[in-house]
């Protein structure tokens, strides 16, 4: 009775021990590791044939392939969305009209004092105050510019850099301009310029005033105009007036091109460099649309001409670029007697070379040739480079009246 006891219960303890406790320490330790972890990525990464940089290269493409997928996809939702609300605000617009048909026309005034006006919606470019006087015995033109007011802002910093471009039409053989000034949209020029002009010619002529914003390196942009017709006016008085500006008679503006000069002046060792940088939008003379152009630098003492150089033929371009410097020495005390005279031609191998344009620089120049001149002076030994609107060589022939070559001998005998 003793040994049954005995032998019944020392299996049980042993067999519930056993049991319970060994099969689930052994099964948790081996399940475990093996389903997650690094030891598993980096698994699988090695047994990928390729280099491990080229597997992250790979995955980084295929995110941004989906990134770039996905941001496509917004966006043409958005669009959409933004063609669905303009076509129901179309056929909105559509019924409210539809409704309207049968309405009277007095039904479709605005009520109230602020009528519409029309050309409301052409923009406001600002008024010129200028002056005519003609002088019959001296059959001369007296055109002065005084002031401008409202100017259209042309500049990011709601300013304008304006200057005024005169000229008579048809005929324009010559062509004046005023000094730029900076920074304003109410500049005070004060300026008179003179024209001459036959009492039979000034009877079929107008007087044509340009507004132009001054950029140093870019295309300089019209702010507006304003025309006068000269055949009826009483010239028994002066007449002053102010006038608003209008836009600009495109068949009207002749764009010859531009080109860009560096000049540089030491006065120590009387040396003026002349860089010609580039001209761009030149007018195509041969027949294929394109030119052969370059360009003459013509110095002239007391406006007579004195040294000339010239640059490369640029082969069938409108836009050439020359990077091309030249170097005169001008003593220090002849710097205010000369003129240096710019012009682009169109080179041609069997006829003779085409004028394309010209332009003057000097003390006797005005406007922004004046301009780039006194920046030259006021700044000694640095290069100032500035673009200019090319001229027609009777525009400029009519203003600089150029004598003759002076002999070598005699430039000694006067000067030195």
């Amino acid at each position: 009775m003793t040994n049954s006891t005995a032998t019944t219960s020392t299996p049980e303890i042993s067999n519930s021990t056993l049991l319970y406790t060994t099969p689930e320490i052994s099964n948790s330790t081996l399940l475990y590791p093996t389903t997650a972890g690094p030891d598993f990525i980096n698994q699988i990464l090695n047994e990928i044939p390729l280099p491990r940089w080229a597997i992250y290269a790979i995955l980084v493409a295929g995110g941004l392939v989906i990134l770039l997928i996905l941001c496509l996809c917004i966006r043409c939702c958005c669009c959409k969305k933004k063609n669905d609300k303009k076509k129901k605000k179309m056929m909105k617009d559509q019924v409210e009209l539809n409704g309207l048909a049968g309405a009277s026309t007095t039904a479709l005034v605005r009520s109230g004092g602020d009528d519409a006006q029309y050309g409301s919606t052409q923009k406001m470019r600002g008024k010129l105050l200028y002056s005519l006087e003609y002088n019959a015995a001296k059959t001369e033109l007296m055109v002065g510019i005084k002031q401008a007011a409202e100017l259209l802002a042309m500049d990011l910093g709601g300013l304008s850099d304006p200057y005024v471009k005169v000229y008579i039409c048809p005929s324009k053989t010559k062509t004046c301009e005023t000094k730029v000034h900076r920074n304003t949209l109410t500049p005070i020029f004060n300026e008179v310029f003179t024209f001459e002009v036959t009492k039979s010619v000034l009877a079929a002529s107008e007087v044509v005033m340009q507004v132009f914003d001054f950029n140093r390196f870019m295309k300089h942009h019209i702010i507006g105009e304003l025309r006068v017709d000269l055949s009826s006016m009483d010239w028994n008085h002066v007449i002053e007036e102010w006038q608003n500006l209008s836009e600009p008679l495109k068949c009207e503006l002749e764009d010859l091109g531009e080109i860009c000069v560096s000049l540089r002046y030491v006065p120590a060792g009387g040396r003026l460099t002349v860089v010609i940088l580039e001209a761009r939008n030149l007018r195509s003379m041969d027949i294929g649309g394109t030119s052969d152009p370059y360009v003459k630098v013509q110095l002239a003492l007391d406006k007579r001409k004195w040294k000339k150089k010239k640059t490369s033929i640029k082969k069938k371009t409108l836009n050439p670029y020359y990077n091309e410097s030249f170097t005169f020495d001008i003593p220090f005390d002849h710097i205010q007697r000369v003129d240096l005279v710019i012009s682009v031609w169109d080179h041609d191998a069997v006829t003779r070379n085409d004028a394309m344009g010209k332009i003057f620089l000097g003390s006797n120049a005005s406007g922004n040739q004046l301009h780039h001149w006194a920046d030259m002076l006021a700044n000694p030994r640095r290069p100032v480079g500035q673009w200019h609107a090319l001229l027609t060589a009777a525009q400029v022939n009519a203003t600089l009246v150029l004598k003759k070559k002076m002999s070598l001998s005699k430039m000694i005998n006067k000067y030195h």
